[in-house]
C-alpha cells in the first residue's frame, strides 16, 4: 500500500505527484491537489474558502461583511451542500441556492448582494438528472460580477471534451473556471478526487482544508492504476466516442430528449422505484431504483449510466426491458400505478 500517512506527513509519493501533474495538464491549470475521495475534496475546498473570512477577522469571528457570499445552484451534490452548511454554522460564509439552472435568478441573487468576496458553485453534469450546467452563461455572469467560479465536474471529467477535459473542455470555458473538482471513482474507474486550480489556491487548500489535512493520503497503487487510467483515456479517444454514440442511439431508440450518458427515468414512489428496478435486475440489468434521500419524494427514479464497455445489442435490449416505463408517442408513461403494485408484489415474493 505504501506509506501510510496523511499527505502532509509520509503519504505523498512520486505516483501522487504524477498523476497531479497529468491531471492538471488534463484540466488546462497551473496545479492540482489529489484527496482521498470526491467528497473530501468538496469539503476541503469549501472549508479552505471560508478560512479565508477568518484570517481576516485575526482571532474573532468574521462580520457579516467580511464573510463569504456562496451561490450553490438547488441540486449541487451533497458533498458541497455539506461544506456551505459547515461554514455557516462557523459563520465564515453566507449562502444563497439559486434555482436549478436558473441563470435569470442568479443574476438577481448577485445583484442583490453587496458582499464583496462571491463563489459560485455548481456540478457541470448533475448525477440524478443528467443535464450540463449552463456553463457559458455563468462565464458572463463571472465576467460581469467577478466571483470566484468553482465547478464539480465528476461526471464530465474523462467524459466530455475532445481530450476528456471535463465539460469546462466541451464547452470551450476552461480558462474561465477558477476551480474544478473531480473524483477518480467514475471514468478513471479508480478511487479519489482532486482539485485543478492555481498554485496559489491549492497552498490554501493543502494548510486549510482539514478533510485533506487529516486524511490518510491515498495508497500508491490505487494512484498508480489512476495514472494508468489517464494514460489510457489519452490513447484510446475511441472510448469516449464511443459512449456518445450510445447517448445517440439510446435517444434514438426511446426518443427521448437525452444530453449525457446519464440518463433518469422518474417512475414516481418508492415502491414503484423498487419494482422497477427487481424487473430490470430480472431482465438482466443492474439499474439501482434511487429514493429519497438523493431525491425528492415521489420523484424516484431509474438511473442509468451509459459506458464504453456496453454494446449496441445491449443498448438495445435495456430499451426492451424499460419500456413500461418509457412515453409512448403521446408522451404518458406505459406503467400504471396498478401496474407499479402487481409488479411489486410478485418480485417481493421473489
Amino acid at each position: 500500500m505504501g506509506p501510510r500517512g496523511s499527505a502532509l506527513i509520509c503519504g505523498y509519493t512520486t505516483y501522487h505527484k504524477l498523476v497531479e501533474e497529468s491531471l492538471a495538464e488534463l484540466k488546462k491549470k497551473e496545479d492540482c491537489l489529489l484527496c482521498p475521495t470526491g467528497f473530501s475534496a468538496n469539503m476541503a475546498v469549501m472549508t479552505a474558502l471560508g478560512s479565508i473570512s477568518s484570517l481576516l477577522a485575526v482571532g474573532r469571528k468574521p462580520t457579516k461583511d467580511e464573510r463569504i457570499a456562496i451561490f450553490s445552484d438547488a441540486l449541487n451534490h451533497a458533498s458541497i451542500i455539506d461544506g456551505i452548511r459547515l461554514l455557516e454554522r462557523q459563520q465564515e460564509a453566507v449562502a444563497f441556492v439559486y434555482k436549478h439552472c436558473d441563470m435569470t435568478h442568479l443574476d438577481f441573487l448577485l445583484s442583490n448582494c453587496s458582499t464583496e468576496k462571491k463563489v459560485v458553485v455548481t456540478d457541470s453534469l448533475f448525477s440524478m438528472d443528467g443535464d450540463f450546467a449552463p456553463l457559458p452563461e455563468l462565464v458572463e455572469l463571472r465576467r460581469k460580477y467577478g466571483f470566484l467560479l468553482v465547478i464539480d465536474d465528476a461526471h464530465g471529467t474523462l467524459v466530455c471534451g475532445e481530450n476528456g477535459g471535463g465539460a469546462p473542455e466541451l464547452f470551450e470555458c476552461e480558462n474561465d473556471i477558477d476551480i474544478s473538482v473531480g473524483t477518480l471513482s467514475k471514468a478513471a474507474g479508480c478511487q479519489g478526487g482532486f482539485v485543478a486550480c492555481s498554485t496559489r489556491w491549492k497552498r490554501l487548500i493543502q494548510s486549510r482544508g482539514r478533510s485533506f489535512i487529516f486524511s490518510t493520503a491515498l495508497p500508491v497503487p490505487v494512484v498508480a492504476s489512476v495514472h494508468a487510467a489517464l494514460y489510457v483515456s489519452r490513447k484510446e479517444e475511441w472510448r469516449r466516442s464511443l459512449i456518445w454514440r450510445h447517448v445517440q442511439y439510446f435517444a434514438s431508440l426511446t426518443k427521448l430528449n437525452i444530453t449525457s450518458p446519464i440518463i433518469s427515468i422518474v417512475v414516481g414512489s418508492e415502491e414503484a422505484a423498487l419494482a422497477a428496478g427487481r424487473h430490470m435486475l430480472r431482465s438482466g440489468f443492474h439499474v439501482t431504483p434511487i429514493r429519497p434521500p438523493t431525491v425528492p419524494p415521489n420523484s424516484c427514479r431509474l438511473r442509468i449510466t451509459l459506458s464504453a464497455s456496453h454494446s449496441s445489442d445491449d443498448i438495445k435490449r435495456l430499451v426492451d426491458s424499460l419500456a413500461p416505463w418509457l412515453p409512448n408517442k403521446h408522451g404518458e408513461q406505459k406503467f400504471s400505478k396498478g401496474h407499479a403494485e402487481q409488479s411489486y408484489a410478485v418480485s417481493s415474493k421473489l
